[in-house]
């Protein structure tokens, strides 16, 4: 199992079963979910991991992943990949956090760990998005380095790129 660890948050990647139980809305043993959590943007995002696993199997861990508070262990949001890089080393991503946990600096804790992530796994470039209105949203995208490179009547799209990793 894939963890992501930052100094107040764990990121641990989502499988199968995880995936149905945000689907349901439906803690399971063991699980403590914030009031919010999952909202529709995490039930989407654990369709989309499920989908892609039945048609190309396990993009792990390029998947979704819990963002739980390390003090108490507590679910506040979902952040993650739309898939595997593609062949240009390219990948997509997504964010949420329940209201109660937004303002806190968490997102872009979690997302600076994410992109270093992703960097250290050779991916060559990350692409987001935010709905026009989604200021916040932008904002975390802009503190950890990504660039806003279109826009259109609906949303803002930003970006990071670094050079390929040579191989090994």
């Amino acid at each position: 199992m894939t963890h992501i660890e930052t100094p107040r948050l764990l990121l641990r990647l989502m499988n199968g079963s995880d995936a149905l139980r945000v689907i349901s809305g439906t803690p399971g043993e063991g699980d403590s979910w914030a009031p919010g959590y999952p909202s529709p943007g995490e039930m989407a995002a654990a369709e989309r991991f499920l989908d892609t696993c039945a048609t190309t199997g396990d993009p792990s861990p390029f998947g979704s992943y819990e963002i739980r508070r390390r003090t108490d262990g507590l679910v506040i949001g979902g952040m993650g990949f739309h898939g595997a890089p593609d062949e240009n080393g390219e990948v997509t991503i997504g964010y949420g956090l329940v209201p109660s946990a937004r303002g806190m600096g968490y997102a872009s804790e979690a997302l600076r760990a994410l992109l270093l992530f992703a960097r250290e796994q050779g991916v060559s470039r990350v692409h987001g998005d935010s709905d026009l209105d989604n200021t916040a949203s932008q904002r975390v995208m802009e503190a950890v380095g990504m660039r806003l490179v279109k826009q259109d009547e609906r949303l803002k799209y930003y970006r990071i790129d670094w050079c390929p990793r040579p191989e090994r």
